[in-house]
């Protein structure tokens, strides 16, 4: 039987006295209530399309609205993506359930089967309508007038990515893009990556840049010479792109990103006056240079002291990824540039101060990009005032905290791409879920456990780590978290790699070879990761520091409840079910109720009775835990790059 549910509105006659009453209202009290009634239209059409939900199945490549319309909501129907323009209608809700677990290709132990189809006819996704989709609450249309941003980059996700800076890069660039802002990002052509990410890539022009060498006399005199640069344009995930593949010196070859047999120093200094001389023998006038760490840091630099006439309407800003690198070189290395580094050897401009009195003195990029930039930021407002009063910034704290530095410092909150990361979409998932249709986490959940080996238990809570395997993520703490996890009737799934992985494979290969309730994996995997923070109950990060941190994001997107450490920018977006918030719950990037569990010591016992108490609210108060998940996948859409962009906007117009 088909069900189909009626409601007939109520009809409101329109009295006078209404009439009256709407004349007397300001332009502002009329836009609140016509925001508030389409508000209450919008909450009764979702109430509605959850009766009768239909699956649609779109082009796999498709990418589903970012913003919802009220057109999109139709008649309150809903539906579901995929790769073979069928439509598919459901009587109800439990067909459409039985349809997402009947369509599953249930996995083989021991195989790689995240390298597998996971559904029989390829990957179902949500209809925009049971999404949970991001929602200004300002103006998302296009600007009048847009800026134009050149990100210069070491790092740009899929094509160059070792760690967080590739995945903002390409975040903050396509959020750009679709302000109507005009992006281009400026990294080196290395010889490791995979050209067949880059969409239309072909050869701009040749050109050659200043380059140099100190002549180690004494008096700073660099002998000028040139390096001849192809230019090669092409697109990375729809953002335009400028390699840069210097052809007379052997920089950026080998098969990594960084770690290669040159000078790296020297290999990055050389690419920062290239993009500045790319920009300018091309005739581009960017409204902003945006750098990006240590690397990126020498163009601030050199921009005043050459091209700032050439470019007179330009500004450089620098974001700060992570105050660890801070690019030490000695002043002859600089000479890369063409230009002396005794020019910067001052403390109040790059000098290194730790190496005053030492032979030689040496320079610190970071130090001179944060000097040299109009704007400096980092990665969320907590880690930027751990930089200014907490030591994480080490001997640079003393800088940052100088009256006219601070004064253009601060922290802007990381996004991520709520588009690659939805699990109403995402083509690697057994099953597509989302707050309104929560149950495909369940089937994910048993996929995962049936792919690893583990005990198919769907009452287990099952915790989960996706992490570089480094002493800054808190091994220590993920050893015994593993260990109380088992202990206490949880399963425990780890996906990462990293030099100080040692402890958790010997965990792996001794104390838990063989146990049906643990599964370490030192390695790394696109669909995979995808496929555990799609199973995950519990997502556990607790990372000495963590700048920002995106892991805890997607996580919450997932439906996942993190645990995590307070520090940085975890403590900015993962808040204690248990606490009491006090900041304003309307500020971007804050969730309006606590959204996971929180501990502050370094030590076992904070984090196993943190883990427990997550493990009590899981197990004895299963109401609780699963208006958590859902509410968790509801507002994470707060943290999307479009959200976050509005910040940087704000930046950027600030030192036009």
């Amino acid at each position: 039987m088909h069900v189909s549910h009626k409601v007939s509105p109520k009809t409101v006659p329109v009295t006078s006295s209404i009439e009256t009453s709407l004349m007397r209202m300001t332009k502002k009290e009329l836009v609140d209530l016509i925001m508030q009634l389409k508000q209450e239209k919008l909450s009764l059409e979702e109430e509605l399309s959850m009766y009768n939900p239909k699956v649609t199945v779109v082009k796999e490549q498709d990418t589903p609205a970012r913003f919802r319309d009220d057109e999109d909501m139709g008649d309150g129907m809903s539906g579901i993506s995929h790769s073979n323009n069928t439509m598919l209608d459901f009587d109800s809700k439990e067909s459409l359930l039985a349809a997402l677990r009947d369509g599953i290709v249930w996995p083989e132990s021991g195989l790689e089967f995240w390298k597998q189809d996971a559904r029989k006819n390829g990957p179902i996704a949500l209809s925009d309508s049971l999404q949970d989709i991001y929602q200004s609450s300002v103006d998302n249309a296009q600007v009048e007038k847009g800026l134009h941003i050149v990100h210069v980059t070491a790092e740009m996700a899929p094509l160059a990515k070792v760690g967080g800076l590739g995945d903002v890069v390409t975040g903050l660039g396509l959020a750009s893009l679709r302000r109507g802002h005009t992006v281009d990002a400026i990294l080196p052509f290395y010889e490791c990556i995979d050209t067949s990410q880059i969409e239309d890539l072909q050869m701009e022009r040749t050109f050659e840049s200043p380059t140099g060498h100190d002549d180690n006399d004494g008096s700073g005199h660099v002998h000028v010479t040139s390096i001849r640069f192809e230019a090669w344009r092409g697109k990375i995930e729809k953002c335009p792109v400028i390699l840069l593949k210097p052809l007379d010196v052997p920089f950026f070859k080998g098969g990594a990103i960084y770690g290669g047999s040159y000078n790296e120093a020297q290999a990055y200094l050389i690419f920062c006056r290239a993009a500045l001389e790319y920009l300018a023998q091309s005739g581009m006038q960017p409204n902003i240079i945006h750098t990006h760490e240590w690397q990126g840091s020498a163009v601030s630099m050199l921009f005043w002291e050459l091209y700032s006439s050439r470019m007179p309407s330009t500004r450089p800003i620098l974001t700060i990824h992570n105050m660890d690198n801070n690019g030490e070189c000695r002043q002859d290395e600089f000479a890369a540039t063409g230009v002396s580094g005794s020019l910067f050897a001052s403390v109040d401009k790059a000098l290194d101060e730790r190496t005053i009195g030492h032979n030689p003195e040496r320079l610190c990029l970071l130090k001179g990009g944060v000097i040299y930039s109009s704007a400096v930021t980092t990665v969320s407002p907590t880690y930027a005032m751990e930089t200014l009063t907490g030591g994480s910034a080490g001997f640079l704290q003393s800088t940052l905290a100088k009256p006219e530095v601070a004064a253009k410092y601060m922290g802007i909150l990381n996004g991520i791409d709520t588009d690659v990361w939805n699990p109403a979409t995402d083509p690697y998932l057994p099953a597509c879920f989302s707050s309104h249709i929560p149950e495909g986490k369940a089937m994910c959940k048993a996929y995962l456990q049936r792919g690893l080996g583990l005990e198919e238990a769907p009452d287990k809570p099952l915790v989960a780590v996706i992490s570089r395997l480094v002493p800054q993520k808190g091994i220590h703490l993920i050893e015994h978290a593993a260990v109380k996890t088992v202990e206490i009737g949880g399963q425990f799934v780890l996906l990462g790699t990293g030099h100080a992985s040692g402890g958790l494979q010997s965990l792996a290969h001794d104390r838990f070879k063989d146990n049906k309730n643990i599964s370490m994996m030192f390695m790394y995997s696109e669909p995979l990761s995808h496929l555990i923070y799609a199973a995950a109950d519990i997502f556990l990060v607790p990372s000495m520091f963590e700048p920002c941190g995106l892991t805890q994001m997607i996580a919450l997107r997932y439906g996942a409840v993190p645990l995590v450490r307070r520090t940085g920018g975890l403590a900015d977006t993962v808040h204690d079910i248990d606490e009491t918030r006090q900041d304003d719950d309307n500020a971007i990037g804050v969730p309006s109720k606590g959204n996971g569990f929180v501990f502050d010591g370094v030590d076992a016992h904070s984090i196993e009775h943190t883990l427990s108490r997550a493990f009590d609210t899981y197990q004895n108060s299963p109401d609780q835990w699963k208006e958590l998940s859902t509410r968790n996948m509801r507002d994470s859409v707060m943290f999307s790059w479009d959200n976050s962009l509005s910040s940087y906007e704000q930046l950027y117009l600030g030192v036009l």
